[in-house]
């Protein structure tokens, strides 16, 4: 990724009002829903309109002495403007929001689809608890908007706009004096309303801020608690947290001081026109009734305005939302496949070569991870690379699972170039131990059944033994139907560690990743495991990380990393004959008994 594209994703979007255009593409498939509650809008702003004439014909003939036998027919029309009122009110209720539902649901689901097939490098440069408040506060805004505002805003303008035509055809010299109010209205709703967008756009940035600060933390917690830092990350949660407060401060101060323009300018004007229809009321030129209609029709006019200057904050805001969710929909993975993808072979067998790889983590540009790499791993061989932390040992895991490409040179596996194929195709040959365990929120079965979701409970239960797991899963309250909790919270690490090699054995695939698969193991369970491991690897071309040499002394080689060159290879027995960085490490673990 380019540096002018991480600086990108970095910008805060603009909270123009076109990007509120993203949201079209998920309305646009509900056309009946939308035609229904446009239809039903309509309907109520109408009869809102109306409604101040019903009543002025009402005071004008309904009251007459001469008309008395009249005045239920007045009320009966009455109720009935009310009554289509309410109802088309309630079913644009009902679809407006079932619209702003079902839109926030698909753009959810689409973001999501969309993060999960995102390259790690996106995640390097973008915080997780930025993106999951993104998939979280920002489509709420967006509900808010599609379910509610956008509604309300169409109703008001309509009234606004109907209203103010009306008034000019029933009383122009009355009108004339609100039109002077208009202009003013309009030039504090626009000027306000720029001001408001950027003050909502750094108000929802530092509530992302509030959220990554606690995501950060929780997921922690251990480490917090070990350090007794609690007071140390309340402090500093409490600063985002008040940092966010008073940037939502700002933004409220020039809403309330736009509130009160509007109000101010409203009803002065409304003052302004009561008192000269009065002196027509008394001059004769205009009747009570026609005076009560003008007054509440211009009263439901000026809150249509009002109204207007509200929901034009919410669609700024709402803007900004969608802009934010916009950059992540339109987010691409720099890992996907090629425009014509080259099939694995089948069977696969193994054959792994890296070719003069080099590779600088897009965080770590100005230092190599991988420069000049090059190894063969023949089919069915087991290879074990060794060196000290920083030496490049996960990079080759990494690079071979393709979650990066190489800079220069390429990787191969029975000579196809792994950066010519299908992702998801290419991976589907290989089984992975991750170093730090990764346990769902799920029960024992299913986060074993992740390796392949087709397996049935035989399989399932087979792969447990192998990896030495039966005896505490049988133990367990539900046995395989346990619940682990968030992150596997309810096992021990060697537990989840063993649950994770349940789920590369139940993989059954040709290449075998392990990155420190036995490091959280105490002696007895590594031993289990280390058979079971043992067992799976024949046949299979299988790649090693190991810390602990103890456990690598039986591999077929060791490939010894040092600043992401190998340095030297052999077997145990030979790199200790040759001395160097092998025989240094080798030397101060067994010393040590590690």
């Amino acid at each position: 990724m380019t540096d002018s594209a991480v600086r990108l994703e970095h910008e805060p979007p603009k909270g123009k009002l076109k990007n509120l255009n993203t949201l079209w593409s998920f309305v646009r498939p509900y056309k009946l829903q939308l035609v229904l509650a446009s239809f039903f809008l309509l309907v109520a702003a109408a009869t809102v309109l109306i409604v101040p004439t019903a009543l002025g014909d009402i005071v004008d003939k309904g009251f007459s002495a001469d008309n008395a036998q009249k005045v239920n027919d007045y009320f009966l029309v009455f109720v009935a403007i009310v009554a289509v009122m309410a109802i088309a009110t309630a079913f644009r209720f009902y679809f407006v929001t079932w619209l702003g539902e079902r839109v926030v649901a698909d753009i959810r689901k689409a973001v999501y689809e969309r993060l999960i097939t995102l390259s790690p490098e996106f995640f390097e440069v973008n915080r997780p608890g930025e993106i999951v408040s993104r998939l979280t506060a920002d489509t709420t805004l967006v509900q808010t908007i599609v379910g509610s505002s956008v509604s309300v805003w169409a109703r008001n303008f309509l009234i606004a706009v109907g209203g103010t035509i009306w008034l000019f055809v029933m009383s122009p010299k009355l009108m004339s004096y609100i039109v002077v109010v208009i202009p003013l209205l309009l030039g504090v709703i626009i000027y306000v309303g720029r001001k408001v967008r950027d003050l909502s756009r750094t108000s929802q940035d530092k509530v992302a801020d509030v959220g990554a600060r606690a995501n950060e933390s929780l997921s922690a917690l251990n480490i917090v608690q070990a350090f007794t830092q609690e007071k140390t990350e309340a402090k500093r949660f409490g600063t985002h947290v008040d940092e966010a407060f008073v940037a939502a401060k700002r933004r409220i101060t020039v809403r309330a001081a736009m509130t009160f323009a509007m109000i101010f300018l409203i009803f002065g004007a409304i003052a302004l026109v009561l008192y000269e229809g009065a002196q027509d009321v008394i001059a004769g030129t205009m009747s009570g009734g026609e005076m009560l209609d003008f007054i509440m029709r211009a009263v439901f006019v000026a809150g249509a305005f009002g109204a207007l200057s509200e929901v034009y904050s919410e669609l700024q805001r709402a803007a900004g939302a969608a802009g934010r969710l916009a950059e992540l929909l339109a987010a691409e993975a720099t890992i996907k496949a090629p425009a014509n993808p080259t099939a694995m072979p089948d069977p696969v067998r193994g054959d792994i070569h890296f070719d003069n790889v080099t590779f600088h983590y897009p965080s770590k540009k100005d230092v190599p991870a991988l420069e000049g790499f090059n190894l063969r791993i023949k089919p069915g061989e087991t290879v074990a690379l060794v060196g000290p932390s920083g030496a490049g040992k996960s990079t080759v895991l990494q690079l071979l699972l393709r979650f990066y490409d190489p800079e220069a040179g390429r990787i191969t596996i029975d000579g196809v170039d792994i950066a010519r194929t299908e992702p998801q195709a290419f991976r589907s040959h290989l089984a992975f131990v991750p170093q730090e365990t990764i346990i769902f929120a799920d029960t024992i079965a299913e986060n074993v059944r992740y390796g392949r979701l087709d397996a049935t409970d035989d399989d399932v239960k087979g792969a447990v033994e192998a990896a030495a797991a039966k005896e505490f899963i049988e133990r367990a309250p539900e046995g395989y139907d346990t619940f682990l909790g968030e992150r596997g919270s309810r096992l021990s690490g060697g537990q989840r560690q063993r649950i994770a090699i349940a789920r590369a054995i139940l993989r059954d695939a040709p290449v075998l990743l392990l990155d420190e698969a036995t490091s959280a193991l105490d002696a007895e369970s590594e031993q289990k495991v280390q058979e079971a491991l043992e067992h799976l690897m024949e046949g299979r071309t299988t790649l090693v990380i190991a810390h602990r040499l103890a456990t690598v002394k039986k591999v077929d080689r060791i490939v010894v990393l040092d600043e992401g060159r190998i340095v030297a290879e052999g077997t145990h027995d030979e790199l200790v004959a040759k001395g160097g960085l092998y025989k240094r490490l080798a030397d101060l673990q067994f010393a040590s008994g590690i």
